[in-house]
C-alpha cells in the first residue's frame, strides 16, 4: 500500500511541470487539475505545520514542489490562491529556525516571485523578510534574505522613485539603529543603506541621518561601519558610474598636431599620449557635476552638532572602547566635516598636540587630518603652535629625510588652508631646506617656497621670491592676505581666450596688407558671425559694442612714456626698464574681454579647447612649474588629503621588498600583445580558433630521442639515394603535399 502511494506521489510530481506549461497556456481547462494539487499542498502543510520538526523527506520534498508549482500559476487562479502568500509568510515566520534549508529557500524565493507577479506589494514582503534577516542565525539564510531585499527595492524603484516605500523603509532602519545602540544588529541596516547609496537608489537626506545615527553609536562595529560610509560611500557611488563618455569635448587631434610639430620621437608621441589620457579624464570628470556636490557630507543637517558630538564622544571621551585604527577613522570625518564645512571645534587642535611627533604609530594619519581640518576661517594663534610643533619634532638636520619630507609636506598642507598661521622667521628656516641633498626634503621646501611665493612672498627674503613674485610686490598685484579674506572668483583661461583673439585678428590684418598693430573695427561681424553658427534666434542690439575700444587711462599714460636723453643707459637702468616694461605688461595682461562683451558658444568651445591645450603642454617634460601647478589646481577643494599626500617622495626612498618591485615592474609594462610579430599572433589566431600546429613545428618540438634513428639513417644515404629523395620532395612540392590539397 505505501509503495502504491509512494509510486502515485512520484508521477504527480513527474507531472506538475508539464501541468504547469498547459494552466498557463489554457487556465480555464485545468481549474479541476489545480484543485487537486492545490487540496493536495494544503494536506501537506497541515500536516508539516501540525509537527515541522519530525516531517519526512518524502513529505518535504512534496511540500517544496508544490509550493513552488502554485507560486509559478498563482496568477492564474486569484480566488483559489488568496490565502496563499499569507500562509507561506506565516511558515517563514513562525518555523524559520527549523525548517529545511531548501525548503526555507524555496519560500523565500516563492514570496519574491509573488510580489514580481503582483500578487504580493512591496511593503508586505520587506515587512516579512526584514525581521528574519535581523535575528536569524544561518549565514545562507542571512545572504538570501540581503540579495531580494535589496533587489526587491531596486526593482520598485526602477521607472519611478517609490517615496512610500522609501520613506517606510528607512523609518524601519532608523529605527533599527536607535533602538539599541549597543547592539550589532544595526550592521544590517548599515549594509541595506550603503548598498543602495551605492547604486543611487536612496540619495536623500534621510539616508544621510540613518549612517549619521550609526556613526554615534556605542557599538565598535556599527560606528566604524557609519564612518567608513561617510568616508568612502562617494567614491563607491563614483566608481559605479560608467566613466565611458559618448560625447569628447576636446579636439585630440588637433592638440596632437599642435604638441607635435617638433621632432617626432617615440619617447615624444607616448608623452603626448599620457598627457592626452590624462586631460581627457579631468574634463569628463570636470563636465559633470563634482560627486562631492551631492555627498553624504553636503546632505547633513546638523554638520556643526555631528563633529562635536563624533569628537566629545569617541575622541575625547577617556571610556570609549575604540582602539587607535578606529580613532583615526573617526578623527579623519571630524576634520573632513570641519574643513569642508568651516566648522569651530577649537578644542580639537589642541587634541592634535600630542600626537605630532615621529614616533607616533600612524603619525601621517594624524598630520593629514589637521591638514584637513585646516580652513581660512581658523584662527591663526590655534595654529601656529601646531607648526611650530611639526617644526621642532620633525624638520631638523638630525631627522630622517622621510621625517623631515613628511613635515615639510604636512606644513605646507596647513599653509594652503590657512597661510597666516606661518610665522616670517620659521618660514625663512624652513625654505633653506631647498639646498638639501634629499630629493624628497628638497622638493618639499621648494613646494612650501613656490606657495608662499603667490600667497605671502613678503615673508621671504628677496632672493627667494622670484621673479614673478618680485614684480607683484612691487606693482602692488600680490598683497598681504588678511583674516577671513575671500578671493575675487574670474573665468578660467580668459586670458588664453583673449590672447588668441588678438593673435586672430593681426593675423586677419596681415592677410589684408594693414599693419599687425593697428585697431580693428570687425569685432562686432565676428561676434554676429559666432552667434549665427550657434542658430539662436535673439535680437541685433547696435548699441552693445559701441564702448569696447574706450581706452583707459592706465593705458593714455603708458603711450606717453618716452624719455627724451641722449645719454645711453646703464645696466642697472636698463634692468630697471625691462622690470617696469614687465610690471606694465602685467597690468595689461588684466583680462577685460568678460567685462566688455558677452561669450559667444563659440568663444566657450575655443576657450574649452586652449585649456585642454595649455593642461597638456603643463604635463609634458620641460615645463616643471606648470606641472605643478596644474597638480596643485588639479585638486578640487572638497578632496580629502591622505597619508600619501603628506609622505610625498618618501615612500619611494625605503628599500622596495622584492614582492613590491615585481608589483611596480607589472604596472610600468605595456601590453606585450601590442608587441608580439606576426608569426607569433598567427599562432595565437590558430590556438583561439582550436586548429593544431604545422607538421614543421610538430617536429621542432619532438623528442631528441625520436628522431635519432631518421639522422643516422639519412647519413648512411648514399648519392644516389639522396638523390631520389630530393626529387621526390620537389614533386611531392609540386602536387601540393603527399595528397595533393591543389593540383
Amino acid at each position: 500500500m505505501v509503495k502504491r502511494k509512494l509510486g502515485a506521489l512520484e508521477k504527480v510530481e513527474a507531472d506538475l511541470p508539464n501541468l504547469q506549461h498547459k494552466i498557463r497556456r489554457d487556465p480555464k481547462s485545468y481549474v479541476e487539475d489545480f484543485r487537486a494539487q492545490h487540496y493536495q499542498y494544503e494536506s501537506h502543510r497541515e500536516i508539516y505545520m501540525a509537527a515541522p520538526s519530525s516531517a519526512t523527506d518524502t513529505g518535504i520534498i512534496s511540500l517544496r514542489d508544490l509550493i513552488d508549482f502554485i507560486s509559478h500559476v498563482a496568477d492564474c487562479y486569484p480566488e483559489i490562491t488568496k490565502d496563499f502568500p499569507q500562509q507561506l509568510m506565516d511558515m517563514l515566520m513562525q518555523h524559520h529556525l527549523v525548517l529545511e534549508q531548501e525548503l526555507r529557500e524555496k519560500i523565500v524565493t516563492s514570496l519574491v516571485l509573488l510580489r514580481k507577479k503582483e500578487i504580493l506589494d512591496s511593503a508586505t514582503l520587506l515587512q516579512t523578510l526584514f525581521p528574519i534577516l535581523v535575528s536569524t542565525s544561518s549565514k545562507t539564510l542571512r545572504a538570501l534574505l540581503f540579495q531580494k531585499i535589496v533587489s526587491d527595492l531596486r526593482s520598485s524603484n526602477s521607472k519611478t522613485v517609490n517615496h512610500k516605500l522609501n520613506r517606510t523603509m528607512q523609518t524601519v532602519l532608523f529605527n533599527l539603529v536607535t533602538s539599541d545602540r549597543t547592539s550589532s544588529k544595526a550592521l544590517w541596516a548599515i549594509k541595506i543603506t550603503r548598498e543602495l547609496w551605492k547604486r543611487q537608489i536612496w540619495t536623500d537626506a534621510k539616508t544621510v541621518e540613518i549612517m549619521k545615527e550609526a556613526s554615534l553609536s556605542d557599538n565598535e562595529k556599527v560606528i566604524v561601519g557609519g564612518v567608513r560610509f561617510f568616508l568612502g560611500g562617494d567614491k563607491e557611488r563614483e566608481e559605479m558610474e560608467d566613466e565611458s563618455s559618448d560625447e569628447e569635448t576636446i579636439d585630440v587631434a588637433r592638440i596632437r598636431h599642435q604638441v607635435g610639430i617638433n621632432k617626432k620621437t617615440k619617447k615624444k608621441s607616448r608623452q603626448v599620449e599620457k598627457a592626452l589620457q590624462t586631460v581627457k579624464k579631468k574634463e569628463r570628470k570636470k563636465n559633470q557635476p563634482h560627486p562631492l556636490n551631492f555627498s553624504a557630507l553636503h546632505l547633513l543637517h546638523d554638520p556643526q552638532g555631528f563633529a562635536e558630538t563624533l569628537f566629545q564622544k569617541h575622541l575625547q571621551n577617556s571610556k570609549s572602547k575604540l582602539n587607535l585604527e578606529q580613532k583615526l577613522f573617526v578623527l579623519n570625518l571630524v576634520s573632513r566635516l570641519v574643513g569642508l564645512h568651516k566648522l569651530h571645534v577649537i578644542q580639537l587642535y589642541s587634541y592634535f598636540q600630542k600626537y605630532l611627533t615621529p614616533r607616533q604609530p600612524s603619525v601621517t594619519s594624524f598630520l593629514a587630518s589637521l591638514a584637513q581640518a585646516t580652513h581660512n576661517l581658523v584662527p591663526p594663534d590655534v595654529l601656529e603652535p601646531l607648526i611650530q610643533k611639526i617644526a621642532n619634532e620633525f624638520v631638523s638636520e638630525a631627522s630622517a629625510a622621510e621625517v623631515a619630507s613628511a613635515g615639510l609636506n604636512a606644513i605646507r598642507e596647513v599653509c594652503v588652508r590657512q597661510p597666516l598661521a606661518m610665522n616670517e622667521t620659521l618660514l625663512q628656516d624652513l625654505v633653506m631646506y631647498k639646498k638639501s641633498k634629499d630629493k624628497g626634503v628638497m622638493m618639499a621646501a621648494k613646494g612650501l617656497l613656490s606657495l608662499y611665493r603667490e600667497v605671502g612672498a613678503e615673508m621671504l627674503k628677496k632672493r627667494d621670491r622670484g621673479k614673478d613674485a618680485s614684480i607683484g610686490l612691487r606693482s602692488g598685484q600680490l598683497k598681504e592676505k588678511r583674516f577671513g579674506e575671500e578671493a575675487v572668483g574670474d573665468i578660467e583661461g580668459i586670458e588664453l581666450l583673449e590672447q588668441w583673439k588678438e593673435e586672430e585678428r593681426r593675423k586677419k590684418r596681415r592677410e589684408k596688407g594693414l599693419p599687425s598693430d593697428g585697431e580693428d573695427d570687425d569685432e562686432e561681424e565676428d561676434e554676429a558671425e559666432d552667434w549665427s553658427k550657434w542658430e539662436v534666434e535673439e535680437d541685433d542690439s547696435d548699441d552693445s559694442g559701441g564702448w569696447i575700444n574706450v581706452e583707459s587711462d592706465a593705458e593714455i599714460e603708458l603711450s606717453d612714456s618716452d624719455d627724451d636723453d641722449d645719454k645711453p643707459p646703464t645696466k642697472k637702468a636698463k634692468q630697471e626698464g625691462e622690470e617696469d616694461a614687465d610690471e606694465k605688461e602685467k597690468e595689461q595682461k588684466i583680462s577685460k574681454l568678460a567685462t566688455t562683451r558677452i561669450l559667444t558658444p563659440a568663444d566657450l568651445a575655443k576657450l574649452a579647447e586652449l585649456r585642454a591645450q595649455a593642461s597638456v603642454n603643463a604635463l609634458l617634460p620641460g615645463a616643471k612649474s606648470k606641472r605643478a601647478q596644474a597638480a596643485a589646481s588639479g585638486r578640487h577643494v572638497d578632496d580629502a588629503v591622505t597619508a600619501e599626500d603628506i609622505e610625498g617622495l618618501a615612500a619611494l626612498s625605503h628599500k622596495a621588498t622584492r614582492e613590491e618591485k615585481l608589483a611596480r615592474v607589472k604596472e610600468s609594462k605595456t601590453d606585450r600583445d601590442d608587441h608580439k610579430s606576426t608569426t607569433a599572433r598567427r599562432k595565437d589566431k590558430k590556438v583561439a580558433e582550436g586548429k593544431s600546429t604545422t607538421n614543421k613545428e610538430k617536429a621542432r618540438k619532438k623528442n631528441f630521442l625520436m628522431t635519432l634513428g631518421k639522422a643516422k639513417s639519412k647519413g648512411k644515404r648514399s648519392l644516389v639515394e639522396t638523390r631520389a629523395a630530393l626529387r621526390a620532395h620537389q614533386e611531392r612540392q609540386k602536387r601540393g603535399g603527399k595528397r595533393g590539397n591543389f593540383g
